[in-house]
Parts: structure tokens; C-alpha cells; sequence
């Protein structure tokens, strides 16, 4: 079983002052209500730590593309019993604004006792996420 769960928001703002302020981990707990914490270096195969309320977890990073994409796939103990592929993406409007999608792909056995807890809090989280980014991308001009 998979499930994938995707947000959009339109940001007035450039995909490279999106960037700056998405790939500056040390402001999260400004902003952030979702993702309260990123620390390691976001190079691909490496892992970082990422904190949620809650709960932590270590996944690996697949793309750091600076101004487009970044990427990473975590799991619950192990691969197979609940894994997910987050991902932030960044596209630029011809009006130089910022289209921001952010999702997430969920696959293992335990998704059917996790999905309507995805719907709601974690989609939930996804929302306020891209709500707080937009407006400090706005407000920082």
C-alpha cells in the first residue's frame, strides 16, 4: 500500500529567497510550526536529524538542489514497516513568484493504522508549515 500526501502554497517571492529561508535550519524554531529542527548537513547519502513534534528520526538525504529541491526518505525502525519520502519543491512562476509543493510518498505495512492520522495531523502540519514559510518569505521582501 502507498499514499502520498502534497500541499501547495504560491509564495510572492523568488525561488532563491525561498530557498534561503527553507534551507536555513538554525531559524526553524522561528517559523516553523512543523519541522521544529533540522540539524547535520543536507548533502546527498548522508543522513540528517529532523525533529517533529513529538517524535524524531534520522533519514537520508536524496536531493539538495539549492532554489529547486530537497529530498529525503526516512523510516520507522526498519525499511518496510513504515517509510516516507518527504520532499520540498520549488518552482518559479513567470511572474517571479515561487509555487512551493510540499509531500510526502508513504509505503509499509503499518500505512493502513497510520493513514487517517496522515490526513489530519501530519497534512494538517504540512499546511501550517507552507503558511509560516510564505509569510516569512513575504514579509522578509
Amino acid at each position: 500500500m502507498n499514499k502520498e500526501l502534497r500541499t501547495q502554497v504560491r509564495i510572492n517571492a523568488a525561488p532563491e529567497k525561498v530557498w534561503q529561508i527553507l534551507s536555513d535550519f538554525e531559524r526553524y524554531p522561528e517559523w516553523n510550526p512543523f519541522v521544529k529542527k533540522i540539524s547535520g548537513r543536507p548533502e546527498v547519502g548522508k543522513t540528517i536529524r529532523v525533529s517533529l513534534p513529538g517524535m524524531g528520526f534520522t533519514p537520508k538525504v536524496l536531493v539538495f538542489e539549492p532554489a529547486k529541491e530537497f529530498r529525503w526518505k526516512g523510516k520507522l525502525l526498519f525499511t518496510g514497516l513504515f517509510d516516507g519520502e518527504h520532499y520540498f519543491i520549488l518552482e518559479e512562476n513567470p511572474d517571479g513568484s515561487t509555487t512551493f509543493t510540499h509531500g510526502e510518498k508513504f509505503s509499509g505495512i503499518l500505512l493502513p493504522l497510520l493513514a487517517k492520522s496522515l490526513d489530519g495531523d501530519t497534512k494538517n502540519g504540512f499546511g501550517a508549515m507552507n503558511q509560516a514559510l510564505k509569510i516569512r518569505c513575504e514579509e522578509a521582501g
